[in-house]
């Protein structure tokens, strides 16, 4: 056996250079979190609390308020998608992946949940539940953004902690205060200090 093939300096340097990008992107925050479109999610759902305030019927009443959440999750889909577009990358990098790996399984509890309550016509339970596992979500999703985000996923679990003691007839007022004023109030904050 022969000695050992030098490594070219541009091998090495390319190679070095990779490392510290994956580095850095490890250690960055997904700040692709989209303000604007937290302000235009919590319009929505101030829609839906208006249109769902004069239902009578109670699975009529739920149904409103799940195309909301299809309506609220394909708004925050586009405006992350815009946001990331328009210059912020990290929905694309390694720390909008945590992000999303550790924001969906909440979610899908609370839509299989969503399921078996409705089907079983427990349908009262639904906004505190709502509340808090979308919470839990921005919480778990947001120790891989800003600051503010887990904040905000704080305010959403307590609000529906707080839910339960409260008859079903303040459902529409917890929902609109979660899912409408939540989202403006921190969208605002976000817009405002992180751009977009």
């Amino acid at each position: 056996m022969g000695p050992a093939k030098p490594v070219a300096i541009t091998d090495h340097a390319l190679e070095q250079l990779k490392y510290i990008r994956e580095t850095m992107e490890r250690s960055s925050s997904f700040t692709a979190v989209p303000g604007w479109g937290g302000v235009a999610m919590g319009l929505s759902a101030f829609a839906a609390a208006w249109f769902a305030a004069g239902e009578t019927d109670v699975f009529r009443w739920c149904r409103i308020w799940v195309w909301e959440a299809m309506a609220g999750a394909a708004i925050g889909g586009a405006a992350i998608y815009w946001k990331a577009r328009n210059g912020d990358k990290t929905a694309f990098m390694e720390p909008g992946r945590r992000f999303f790996l550790s924001f969906c399984p909440p979610v899908v509890a609370g839509a299989l949940l969503t399921w078996m309550l409705y089907q079983s016509g427990h349908v009262a339970v639904l906004p505190g539940l709502w509340l808090l596992l979308y919470g839990a979500g921005i919480v778990t999703g947001g120790t891989f953004s800003v600051r503010v985000v887990p904040i905000m996923g704080l305010c959403f679990m307590t609000l529906g902690a707080f839910s339960f003691g409260f008859a079903p007839a303040w459902a529409n007022w917890f929902l609109a205060g979660g899912f409408g004023g939540l989202h403006i109030l921190f969208g605002l904050i976000i817009a405002r200090r992180f751009g977009g």
